[in-house]
């Protein structure tokens, strides 16, 4: 059964920019797509319900932690990851690959795997790309990743090749690892550094395995935006047209717009509800921290122009209010706004792109977010 359908149109217009259609047993995804980030199992201050109300398809779950805590006995005892959070929508879980280069000081990697230090209570654990897809398995989630070496920025290239080399060996005892019968999506990981050359050899490598989905890993580690846009375009023309392509941790509406033109299909960030959790706000008129002073008095909507539960229903002052007096409501409702917000972008551009105006859509939306 094919999983998932790409549709270029007006080209001319567009660039690379595409629409899709992604298809889970729980639910059809439209991309491209924002997925939130439910790291634990839960988005940060927004029940299932809300999600749901706000239109969200999909959310992000890391097994590196659901592993640590709960534990995957916990979870499979429930009935699986989407009985356990009672959400019956789509859920992708990554590999806790990235885990492994922001804990760095708590790992050693070997070709074997890597083994880690619990954040937690210190305990020893061992991953190996074998295990990880297990465990990924036994969670249950519709779409979940191979296990891959990340670097930051900047390494050297050797330290590049051999992360990269790594995880191609690694995606081939991931997909040799997994259970088709499941009917999940096993999608690889493109590594590679900041070198277009070793981007465009992983890509290559990793489309002749034949994953579901492929997502391009190893950006927004510290680099500059156009190095992270040069490594895109490095890789893209590299990836099965027919299917998915996914930016691992990369959530600013300026760098989704710039990766979508270039193709991109699937995002995921902590930024936009991290965040909100922090006062900073998403708005067309540019970010804004409610705890600013000039907040006070203002009796405004957090963004006139936003048609979310928060700014339909409360002042800026009350936002500011709500963060001054750390009430838990403030961190919950910014982060409905925020979700909004990185939803309603997405709808925006799937709606360019479908009238084919969505190169002329991103100038305009760009201008402006980068003029405040």
């Amino acid at each position: 059964m094919q999983r998932f359908e790409g549709l270029d149109m007006h080209r001319k217009k567009n660039g690379s920019a595409r629409l899709g259609r992604l298809c889970t047993d729980h639910g059809v995804i439209d991309t491209p797509v924002f997925m939130p980030v439910g790291t634990q199992a839960t988005v940060k201050a927004c029940p299932p319900d809300r999600l749901k109300e706000l239109g969200v398809s999909i959310f992000l779950c890391n097994s590196y932690h659901l592993h640590l805590r709960p534990g995957v006995k916990v979870i499979r005892g429930a009935g699986g990851l989407h009985r356990f959070t009672s959400w019956d929508r789509a859920l992708l879980t990554d590999s806790g690959g990235y885990q492994v280069f922001s804990l760095a000081g708590l790992t050693r990697i070997s070709d074997e795997g890597v083994a880690f230090r619990s954040h937690i209570d210190g305990s020893y654990h061992f991953f190996t790309p074998t295990g990880s897809i297990r465990l990924q398995q036994d969670l249950g989630a519709d779409i979940i990743m191979a296990f891959d070496q990340c670097v930051g920025y900047p390494a050297t290239p050797h330290q590049e090749r051999i992360a990269a080399e790594r995880s191609l060996r690694w995606a081939q005892e991931c997909k040799n690892a997994f259970n088709s019968q499941r009917r999940q999506m096993l999608f690889g990981i493109v590594q590679g550094g900041m070198q277009e050359d070793l981007r465009s050899e992983s890509a290559k490598r990793l489309s002749d395995m034949e994953f579901d989905g492929y997502a391009i890993g190893g950006l927004s580690v510290g680099e500059p935006k156009p190095v992270m846009y040069e490594m895109i375009e490095a890789t893209v023309p590299h990836l099965p047209s027919q299917k998915p392509r996914y930016l691992m941790g990369v959530g600013s509406p300026d760098c989704v717009l710039e990766a979508v033109g270039r193709g991109v299909d699937m995002f995921d960030c902590v930024m936009p509800t991290r965040n909100a959790r922090n006062a900073s706000l998403l708005t067309l008129q540019g970010r804004l921290n409610i705890r600013r002073e000039e907040f006070t008095y203002d009796f405004s909507p957090l963004d006139p122009e936003c048609g979310c539960y928060t700014c339909r229903n409360f002042s800026r002052a009350y936002l500011r209010h709500l963060f001054k007096a750390d009430e838990i409501l403030g961190a919950e409702l910014a982060t409905i706004h925020n979700i909004y917000f990185m939803l309603e972008l997405m709808g925006k551009i799937r709606q360019a792109i479908r009238l084919g105006s969505f190169i002329e859509f991103s100038k305009e939306f760009l201008a402006r977010w980068e003029n405040q």
